[in-house]
């Protein structure tokens, strides 16, 4: 096991490198620090020397990659690359284009990201499984059929519509909840619970529909058979059979949307005025801040491949019969 916890930690290190310098080069290509100063001056006719101060402050006067003015190793140091980008590997985010702390906002962010994903993602997941077990017990009768339809409609409805709707019935209609806003403490909870429910209601007609046809699958193997032909009933047979058996592709499916639990969800923060990291990513894509962009698409990789891993050492625990070599 832990061979293999270092073989994996050692592999994610090049894709990381690969990925940080896509991203550099996407940034950095297509506009060039004089642009981003440009941008950032607000002002269509700014002066080189205003551009060129703005660049020393914020540090994009260096070369992005080679710096020919320097000797020894900081030809390679001085440069935007190794303090803009190389830094992350560190989490050393840096300061913003706004001149903000980027760490310092990450750390203030994240809790109220992570109020409204984990009971989403809790609650959401139970309930999906729920729904799926209860169809598939009641196979190819009325409930089954009238659940299917009602998750094809609920798939095909926007998340824009549960956010509208959801803000104008509990919050506008029936005056239960604050439309939006936040504030710490426990007193902060009655502004999320309109978004954990809509996030709960917009995942119901896809999740029910995988795992009830993850479930299906797994009533047509030949154990489930075995049982049945033994005198098992079909509560039994799905409930201490199928369910236990499924475990491995619903953690595939649960583990790898971990990183959403820390990147939060861009429409709901944005809709609900949540200052979670979600609204902080489009705040700073409005702002056209690629400094805080180029932090949270890192962030993001990390954290997904962080899942993947956790994915792999959850089947060790889902199914002893897993040896990871």
């Amino acid at each position: 096991m832990g061979a293999y916890l270092l073989r994996r930690i050692l592999y994610m290190i090049p894709i990381l490198i690969g990925v940080n310098i896509i991203t550099f080069i996407l940034f950095f290509f297509i506009n060039t620090p004089n642009d981003i100063a440009r941008m950032h001056l607000g002002s269509k006719y700014v002066t080189q020397q205003a551009i060129q101060q703005w660049k020393e402050v914020h540090g994009y006067h260096l070369p992005l990659f080679y710096n020919e003015k320097e000797s020894g190793v900081e030809k390679l140091t001085k440069t935007i690359f190794v303090e803009k980008s190389l830094k992350l590997f560190l989490f050393d985010f840096g300061m913003s284009d706004n001149g903000r702390d980027i760490g310092q906002a990450l750390r203030e962010r994240a809790l109220p990201s992570l109020l409204i994903a984990v009971p989403t993602l809790i609650f959401g997941v139970l309930i999906n499984i729920f729904i799926a077990l209860m169809l598939v017990l009641f196979k190819d009768s009325v409930l089954d059929t009238v659940g299917i339809f009602v998750c094809v409609v609920l798939i095909s409805i926007s998340s824009l519509f549960f956010i509208v709707g959801g803000q104008y019935l509990f919050a506008k209609l029936l005056l239960w909840l604050p439309i939006s806003g936040y504030v710490d403490g426990v007193w902060g909870i009655k502004f999320l619970i309109i978004p954990i429910l809509i996030g709960i209601l917009a995942g119901i007609g896809g999740g029910v529909r995988w795992y009830r046809a993850l479930f299906i699958e797994e009533l047509n193997r030949d154990y489930v058979r075995t049982a049945r032909a033994k005198g098992l009933s079909e509560f039994s047979a799905l409930f201490k059979h199928v369910l236990p058996n499924a475990l491995i592709p619903i953690l595939t499916g649960v583990v790898v949307i971990l990183p959403l639990l820390f990147l939060g969800s861009l429409l709901m923060e944005s809709f609900f005025s949540i200052p979670g990291l979600g609204s902080y990513t489009i705040d700073a894509i409005r702002e056209q801040d690629f400094a805080i962009v180029r932090v949270m698409v890192f962030l993001g990789t990390v954290l997904y491949m962080l899942g993947l891993l956790l994915t792999d050492l959850s089947y060790v625990w889902a199914d002893p019969r897993v040896r990871l070599q």
